[in-house]
C-alpha cells in the first residue's frame, strides 16, 4: 500500500519553491530576457576528487545539469583538483560514474583544473605585476594571530611591502622548488580590516612538494580553491556560478580574484541552501573518517549517504531526483527529514517492486494432514490491484513450510491475531490452518509448530463463511530458497549527530545492520535477475547486493523499510505503556514497527467499535485500522458507500488515493465529492479503465472538479478489453524480446510479469492486464 502523504520536511525558507520554479530560475530568465547572457547559460558542477559524492552534491547536480536541460545551456563537469595530498583518480572515476548513474552526462565538457594550472600560474604573476599579490615569508601560525577576529582588525605582514620585482623573484623560485612546504605563500592585497575574513590577504598559492594524480611532480606550487575557482569558471565561460551558502562569505572574493584578472565578461556566483538530512552527516572529512577508521565497510557502504551506498543499497536515481525536487532550491538553511528521503523512496518503488514472500527469521510448521510427496502449485499476485501490472507467479505449498517467528505466540496477548495453540490463521494466497502442537527443544525453545489445514479454503476464504483475524506470509521449506538478507538502518541513532561538544562518531546506531543470515525466499526470486527490486511482504524493499549476491548465495539489501516508524514507535509505546518486544536475540533494543495487530490493541472503546463494524465489511485490519484513526476519512468512505456499496474496492482506493491526494488539505474543501469518488472507483471494478489510468483521471478530477465518466469519454482511456486490438501488440513485445521468449519456455515463467508490463506501457496502461496476460500465456506456450 502506497503512503497516505508525505512527511513533512521542515522550514525551509520564503525563497522554497518546490513547483519547479525557485529564485535561480527567475535570476536565468531574467538574465536572458534583459541580454545579460548571450550565446545560453553555462553551468558546472565542479566537485573536488577527495572523497566520494554524497547525496548534497546530488541536489547540486541535478540543479546545474536540470538548469541547462530548460534553458538549452550546457554543463560542465569539472574537478576542482588543487590539492594533491588528498586527491586520487579513484574519486574521479567514482564521481563520473554517480553523475551517469544520476541520469546526467556531460558530452565532451570533462575538465580538471590542473588542466589550467600554467593559465592560473599566469594570472598569480599578474597580481603581483599589479601590485595586488605579494609573496609572503610569516609562517601558519603567524599568519592566523596577525589575520585579527570578527571584532578586531588584522595586522598587515611585514612582507607587504616587498617590491614587485621581489615578490616576482621569491615567486617564480618558489614555482622552481627551492622552497620547503610553509616557507612561503602567495597573498592577495586585500583589506586587513575588512569585516570580511576571507578579504584579509587571502591566499593564493602555497608550496606542497607532493605528487599530483595527474600532473605528476611537474608542481610543487599550488594554487587555492579560492583562487582556483572562479577563474576556471571564467576561464570556461560559465555564466552561472551555484554553490551553496557556506560560500557567501567566498563570494566577495571570487569577484575580486576575477576582476583583477580577466575582467568583463565574468561569471557570477549565486547560492542556495546546502542539504542537511537528518540521521547523518554530510561532510566527505566526517565520512572519509568513518571509513577510515573501519565504522563502515567502505564508500559504499549501504548505510552511508554516498551516492555509491545508496546505489548499493538498491536506491534508485529516480527517487534521488524526485527527492531533489521536492526539497526545492531555498536561500535559507534548513533541515531535511530523513523521512521525506525514505519516503519518495517508497514512492517510488511501491509502482517497480513486485511482492513476493521472504521469512527472516524462519519457524518450521509441518502441515500434518497435507500429503508428504505432494506440492501444490498457488497463485499470487505481483501488484497490488491499484496498479496495472496485475502478473501473477505460483508460489509451492509443501506439507512442510516455514513462518516467521514473531507470527507466532505461545501465550498470545491480547489483540494478537497470528498464530498460537489452537487458533486458526490464513496463510497468505493459501489456506487457513490450525496450530494443533508445539515441539520445543531440550532449552524449552519452540523449533516447530505441527499444524492442519482446511483444504476447502484454497485462496483465504472459506465456503462456511467463517472468518479469520490474521493473515501471515510464508514459504515452503522444501523448495524455498536460502538467502542473507541485511536489514540496514540509520546510521545514526539522533536526527543530528554534530550537535553538542561530543564527537559525531559517538552517535552511531549499534543496530544500523542486522544481518538474518537463515532467511528463505519464495523461488520465483533467484539469483538471475539481480537487478529486480522487490518488495517482501510485511518486511520493506529489497534487492539483491550488486557484490556479494550470487548464484547459490543470495544476499539482499533493505532498500527502506514498508513505513517510517520512530516517531510511531514510541507513539504506540505511550499508548500501551508496554516495552517494545525485539524480534530476535540478534536484534536492536529499540522497537521494531508496530504492527498493524499493534495498532489494533492500542485502539480506545469506541475506536474498537468502529474497527470491528469496519471489519465486518469485509476490510482488511490494516484499512480498518486506518480508516478507524482517520474519522474524517471515515466518514468519507461511509458516503461512497451511498452511491457504491462496494467496502473493500472502495477502502482500497480511500486508504491509497484519497489519503495521498488530501495532504494537508482539509475533506470541507477537497473538490471530489464521495459520489464522484465512488463512480471513479465503479468505473475500475466495471473494467471501464484499468486502475494505472484511474489514477490520471483522479488527478484531473482534482484539479478541474470534472466528474470521472466525462474526463474518460473526453480523453479516450477506455480500457483496451479487445483481443484483435491487443494481439500485434503482444506479438510485438515478443519479437522484441525474443532471449525473454526462449527463458520463459525454459522455465523462468516470473517473466509473464514483465511481457505484460511492456504491453502495458505501449497502450498507456490502458489494456486489461488480465486479456493480456491470456493472449501471452496462449502465445508463450508454442
Amino acid at each position: 500500500m502506497a503512503e497516505a502523504t508525505p512527511p513533512g520536511i521542515g522550514s525551509a525558507g520564503e525563497d522554497d519553491d518546490r513547483t519547479g520554479s525557485n529564485f535561480i530560475r527567475s535570476i536565468i530568465e531574467s538574465d536572458l530576457r534583459e541580454g545579460r547572457v548571450e550565446g545560453g547559460i553555462v553551468t558546472r558542477f565542479p566537485p573536488e576528487p577527495n572523497g566520494y559524492l554524497h547525496i548534497g552534491h546530488a541536489k547540486s547536480i541535478c540543479l546545474n545539469f536540470g538548469l541547462v536541460q530548460d534553458f538549452e545551456g550546457v554543463c560542465n563537469l569539472r574537478f576542482d583538483d588543487t590539492n594533491p595530498a588528498t586527491e586520487d583518480i579513484e574519486y574521479v572515476e567514482a564521481i563520473k560514474r554517480d553523475v551517469r548513474w544520476l541520469g546526467f552526462d556531460w558530452d565532451d565538457r570533462e575538465f580538471y583544473a590542473s588542466d589550467y594550472f600554467e593559465q592560473l600560474y599566469a594570472f598569480a604573476e599578474q597580481l603581483i605585476r599589479s601590485g595586488h599579490a605579494y609573496v609572503d615569508s610569516l609562517d601558519e601560525d603567524e599568519i592566523r594571530a596577525m589575520r585579527g577576529t570578527v571584532t578586531e582588525a588584522g595586522r598587515e605582514s611585514p612582507y607587504r611591502s616587498r617590491s614587485i620585482e621581489e615578490n616576482l623573484d621569491f615567486f617564480r623560485r618558489m614555482r622552481a622548488g627551492e622552497f620547503s612546504d610553509g616557507e612561503h605563500v602567495l597573498r592577495a592585497k586585500g583589506d586587513m580590516a575588512s569585516s570580511n575574513m576571507k578579504m584579509r590577504d587571502p591566499l593564493l598559492y602555497r608550496i606542497r612538494h607532493a605528487r599530483h594524480y595527474r600532473s605528476g611532480d611537474e608542481w610543487c606550487i599550488y594554487p587555492m580553491y579560492d583562487f582556483a575557482h572562479p577563474l576556471s569558471d571564467a576561464i570556461e565561460e560559465v555564466t552561472h556560478s551555484l554553490c551553496t551558502l557556506e560560500f557567501d562569505n567566498n563570494r566577495e572574493l571570487y569577484d575580486w580574484v576575477v576582476e583583477h584578472t580577466v575582467g568583463e565578461p565574468r561569471p557570477h556566483q549565486y547560492e542556495f541552501a546546502r542539504l542537511n538530512l537528518d540521521y547523518t552527516v554530510m561532510s566527505k572529512r566526517k565520512l572519509l573518517r568513518l571509513v577510515q577508521e573501519g565504522l563502515v565497510s567502505g564508500w559504499d557502504d549501504p548505510r552511508m549517504p554516498t551516492i555509491a551506498g545508496l546505489r548499493r543499497r538498491g536506491v534508485t536515481p529516480e527517487s534521488i531526483r524526485s527527492f531533489c525536487d521536492t526539497i526545492g532550491v531555498a536561500k535559507a538553511d534548513s533541515r531535511v527529514g530523513i523521512d521525506l528521503l525514505e519516503y519518495t523512496i517508497r514512492d517510488d518503488l511501491n509502482f517497480k517492486a513486485p511482492r513476493v514472500m521472504c521469512v527472516l527469521r524462519p519457524l518450521r510448521v509441518v502441515v500434518t494432514n497435507f500429503p508428504e510427496d505432494k506440492v501444490e502449485e498457488l497463485d499470487a499476485s505481483y501488484w497490488p490491484r491499484d496498479v496495472p501490472k496485475e502478473a501473477t507467479r505460483t508460489v509451492p505449498f509443501t506439507r512442510e513450510l516455514f513462518i516467521d517467528r514473531e507470527d507466532f505466540r505461545e501465550d498470545a496477548p491480547k489483540g494478537f491475531y497470528r498464530l498460537a495453540p489452537g487458533r486458526e490463521v490464513r496463510l497468505r494466497y493459501g489456506y487457513f490452518i490450525r496450530c494443533q502442537e508445539v515441539v520445543k527443544d531440550d532449552d524449552g525453545v519452540v523449533v516447530e509448530l505441527r499444524c492442519t489445514y482446511d483444504p476447502e479454503t484454497r485462496g483465504g476464504s472459506a465456503p462456511d463463511g467463517r472468518k479469520v483475524r490474521g493473515t501471515i506470509h510464508w514459504v515452503s521449506a522444501t523448495a524455498s530458497l536460502p538467502a542473507e538478507v541485511r536489514l540496514y538502518d540509520r546510521l545514526f541513532h539522533v536526527p543530528d549527530p554534530e550537535a553538542g561538544d561530543g564527537d559525531f562518531t559517538e552517535h552511531l546506531n549499534p543496530h544500523s545492520l542486522i544481518v538474518a543470515a537463515e532467511a528463505r525466499i519464495e523461488p520465483s526470486v533467484s539469483a538471475d535477475a539481480p537487478a529486480t527490486r522487490y518488495q517482501f511482504e510485511r518486511e520493506g524493499y529489497f534487492w539483491q547486493d550488486p557484490h556479494d549476491s550470487e548464484a547459490g548465495r543470495l544476499v539482499f539489501n533493505r532498500i527502506v523499510p514498508l513505513r517510517d516508524t520512530w516517531a510511531k514507535i514510541e507513539e504506540a509505546r505511550a499508548k500501551t505503556d508496554e516495552p517494545a518486544r525485539s524480534r530476535s536475540e540478534e536484534e536492536p533494543a529499540s522497537p521494531p514497527p508496530p504492527t498493524t495487530a499493534e495498532r489494533v490493541e492500542a485502539l480506545s472503546g469506541p475506536e474498537r467499535e468502529r474497527f470491528e463494524a469496519l471489519s465486518a465489511l469485509g476490510l482488511s485490519d490494516a484499512d480498518a485500522v486506518i480508516l478507524t484513526e482517520n474519522p474524517d476519512v471515515a466518514e468519507y468512505f461511509e458516503a461512497t458507500r451511498d452511491r457504491y456499496d462496494e467496502p473493500e474496492a472502495l477502502a482500497n482506493w480511500v486508504v491509497n488515493e484519497l489519503l495521498r491526494a488530501l495532504k494537508d488539505q482539509s475533506l470541507e474543501s477537497f473538490p471530489v465529492s464521495p459520489a464522484d469518488f465512488a463512480d471513479l472507483v465503479r468505473l475500475i471494478e466495471d473494467d471501464v479503465i484499468s486502475a494505472r489510468i484511474a489514477k490520471d483521471v483522479f488527478e484531473e478530477m482534482i484539479a478541474t472538479g470534472n466528474d470521472a465518466r466525462a474526463i474518460v469519454d473526453e480523453r479516450g482511456l477506455v480500457q483496451v478489453a479487445d483481443p484483435e486490438a491487443l494481439t500485434p501488440i503482444v506479438d510485438d513485445v515478443l519479437s522484441s524480446n525474443p532471449d525473454k521468449v526462449t527463458a520463459y519456455r525454459e522455465g523462468k515463467h516470473g517473466l509473464i510479469g514483465f511481457f505484460i508490463g511492456q504491453v502495458m506501457k505501449q497502450t498507456d496502461g490502458k489494456a486489461k492486464p488480465e486479456l493480456v496476460r491470456e493472449i501471452l500465456e496462449v502465445k508463450l506456450a508454442r
